[in-house]
């Protein structure tokens, strides 16, 4: 017999059957409901938290899975089966153990009836690597006796069952047990074989050394393709019901270290006054929240792709101005959400006051130069780039999973603040981390108690092992988590027996214990896409010299490409690859949006005229642009360059003076914009220009020629009346009277 089990979350299958699964959450019958509350009831002393989820395997095979929240219908033709021990499966001395058990039915056949029989070890597991051997079906977990059964009724067909199970506190199978971490199984005989679904339970020691724990929360929106959220959507998260609300929800109140993305506060702030109202109370909450923080990349991009594209450091936001109407700010008055804007001077007193860049990321009280590459994608490389940055004149602090270490990779406890070489580091436990992550996910109180078991269990180890040295955890980024199931996850790791919770700066100001960091495998198709997307920023980098404020496309570029990089699109590759393809579509059109219109051919008849060239401007902005003209032949002299400014979203035309020289014939004009730092601006031109400047010299000399015979006709015929005239006066005057 097999058994599987998730370091976080274990689930026990039935074999496939080919049929069709629906889950449609029914809920416990009546006897189990009150089973399971009398179960809680009792064990209400014992627990501070809601329980944990646990794994099963059937008829030789088995299988594991998480269920996010709200939870998925089971796989085709499946039978899950979780044991779930109550109060994180910690029982103290003179106290019982109790438990429940859920069958779900995801096959188009109802379950047959059957029992449930509990069983527990009698040693304790040796060490963490034996948990997790146990929990990944990896080892028997030693001599286990039955301690408890329950009967489970039938099942209809997309059904669930909860029963309960109580070991009571006088029990001998409970008496005299020595602290540690013992195996706990539930197993279920159905026709086609037995289920089991492994756990453990947790005897605390009465009087445990403390250990300081840090536990990091991300606060963040989840994937986006635009460079900040819009109101709407910012609505819809801020909603009583929407998942920022939730998050705030879940780490008010606690130790939790914040973790949060910047682009979120900003995208409120930019908006002026005409911010949501939940979102600017939301942003106002954040604020006044005790709990020590940083600030993520903006977007939570993914630092190590941004590395492996060949960045030294990974980038940051060049500016919001662009998002920013200027409708929504005043000079007096204002009303911005967040630090208040410095003044700067300015010749109109009325004109708006804007929110710095620096101001519109603020999360208040944060610690500079905190990293968090996604799980297990620090390579050694990435962490050493890291650890040679200074912020603010402080040094890097590089989150890191325990496995990217070499002696967490081969299962033992590493110290949550380290050193590798020069890389200030905090190194979170990854099996406390990924069950605590499980639990965050599950709605269901029943399944959630596997998890947060196997998270606490994890966590004894650990904090045993820790010889005095800070842990660090985390409840890793999920937006698909009620705010009961995050805040349970975030309880159950800071009141786990032994453990106080600690701040960041608390943890960061330990000693670190040296590590070595473990090779990783490079996310190749990421890298490839940040060096390709900034491939294209650099591309529109040397466009935007064509605006006087050349942030107006820069920034919101920038803010783009961090979106896209989100480590939230990390389980939506497909519609990652899709936003990624659109994002290079813009690229082009913005490159493509200002440019020199076709131009039609021109006669050119007189010695000198302006050559009319149309320019195009797609942009919302006007551009300053230069044409440059070359003409192929001698016959025309044409200004080289010509500045010129172009109206937003118009045509505008542009004279470009000519000079024709001695000869006829067929010229082209060579045509190209640039901006005035010499960048071309779109696709050259070229037009034909019909050269026939020497005509009106003609036309000139036939001209002159014509007025000239004509003056001298006239003359002519003017002596010739003149001297006829006379002849005719001395002819009168010879003749006799």
């Amino acid at each position: 017999m097999n058994r599987t089990g998730a370091k976080s979350h274990m689930t026990v299958t039935s074999p496939p059957s080919g049929l069709s699964v629906l889950r449609r959450g029914l809920r416990a019958r009546l006897r189990a409901a009150l089973a399971i509350a009398a179960l809680l009831a009792v064990a209400a002393p014992i627990a501070a938290t809601p329980a944990v989820a646990a794994v099963a395997a059937v008829g030789g095979r088995a299988s594991a899975s998480v269920s996010p929240s709200p939870p998925p219908e089971p796989p085709t033709g499946r039978v899950e089966f979780t044991l779930s021990p109550v109060a994180n499966g910690i029982v103290r001395a003179d106290e019982g153990l109790a438990v429940s058990v859920t069958l779900q039915n995801g096959t188009d056949a109802a379950t047959e009836p059957a029992a449930v029989t509990l069983s527990l070890g009698t040693t304790p597991l040796p060490d963490r690597a034996a948990l997790s051997a146990w929990l990944n079906a990896q080892t028997t977990g030693g001599d286990l006796v039955p301690v408890g059964t329950t009967a489970l009724e039938t099942v209809l067909p997309g059904g669930e069952l909860i029963n309960g199970i109580l070991v009571a506190a006088g029990d001998p199978v409970l008496a005299g047990r020595a602290a540690g971490v013992y195996p706990l199984s539930a197993t279920y005989e159905t026709p086609n074989g037995r289920l089991e679904s492994t756990s453990a339970m947790i005897v605390p020691p009465e009087n445990p050394a403390t250990v300081g724990v840090g536990i990091v929360v991300p606060i963040t929106a989840g994937p986006s393709a635009e460079g900040v959220l819009t109101a709407r959507e910012l609505t819809e998260l801020t909603s009583p019901t929407g998942s920022l609300t939730s998050q705030l929800d879940a780490v008010d109140g606690t130790t939790a270290i914040l973790a949060i993305d910047p682009a979120v506060p900003a995208a409120i702030r930019v908006l002026g006054t005409s911010a949501p109202a939940s979102a600017v109370a939301w942003l106002e909450r954040l604020e006044l929240l005790q709990n020590s923080r940083f600030a993520l990349q903006f977007g939570d991009a993914d630092v190590a792709a941004q590395l492996q594209a060949g960045l030294t450091r990974p980038l940051r936001p060049v500016s919001l101005q662009a998002y920013i109407d200027p409708a929504n700010f005043t000079a007096v008055g204002n009303t911005t959400p967040g630090p208040t804007p410095t003044p700067t001077s300015t010749a109109d007193p009325d004109a708006p006051v804007y929110p710095g860049t620096a101001e519109l990321l603020d999360i208040g009280g944060a610690r500079p130069a905190v990293y968090w590459p996604g799980t297990g994608t620090a390579t050694p490389d990435v962490v050493a780039t890291l650890g040679s940055l200074v912020v603010d004149d402080r040094d890097a602090l590089t989150l890191v999973p325990s496995t990217s270490t070499r002696a967490g990779a081969e299962g033992a406890t590493v110290s949550g603040r380290a050193v590798a070489g020069d890389a200030d580091l905090l190194v979170y436990d990854a099996d406390v981390s990924r069950a605590l992550h499980s639990a965050s996910v599950l709605e269901e109180t029943a399944l959630r108690g596997a998890p947060l078991t196997a998270a606490t269990a994890f966590l004894s180890f650990a904090v045993a092992e820790a010889d005095g040295q800070p842990i660090v955890v985390t409840v890793d980024r999920d937006l698909d988590r009620s705010r009961v199931g995050l805040r349970t996850a975030i309880t159950t790791a800071a009141q786990a027996p032994g453990v106080t919770p600690m701040t960041l700066g608390g943890v960061a100001t330990r000693p670190p214990t040296a590590v070595e960091i473990a090779d990783a495998p490079v996310e190749q198709e990421r890298a490839d896409t940040a060096s390709a997307l900034l491939t294209g920023e650099a591309q529109l980098n040397r466009f935007a010299t064509i605006l006087e404020d050349a942030s107006l496309i820069t920034g919101p570029e920038r803010a783009e490409i961090l979106q896209l990089l989100g480590l939230a699109w990390l389980p939506e590759t497909a519609q990652w690859q899709e936003a990624v393809a659109a994002h290079y579509a813009a690229t082009a059109t913005t490159l493509d949006s200002v440019g020199i219109l076709p131009p039609s051919p021109i006669n050119l008849f007189s010695a000198g005229a302006p050559i009319p060239i149309w320019v195009r401007n797609d942009l919302p902005y006007p551009v300053n642009v230069v044409l440059y003209a070359t003409p192929d032949d001698l016959r025309l002299d044409v200004a080289q360059a010509t500045e010129a400014t172009a109206g937003a979203q118009s045509n505008t035309r542009v004279q470009v003076p000519v000079q024709a020289r001695v000869g006829n014939g067929d010229v082209t004009v060579q045509l190209q914009l640039r901006s005035r730092t010499l960048e071309p601006i779109g696709a050259p031109q070229a037009v034909d220009v019909n050269v026939r400047a020497d005509w009106e010299g003609v036309g000139i000399v036939v001209l002159s020629l014509l007025v000239g015979g004509f003056i001298l006709l006239g003359i002519v015929r003017t002596v010739l009346r003149l001297r006829s005239r006379r002849r005719r006066r001395a002819q009168v005057e010879e003749e006799p009277s």
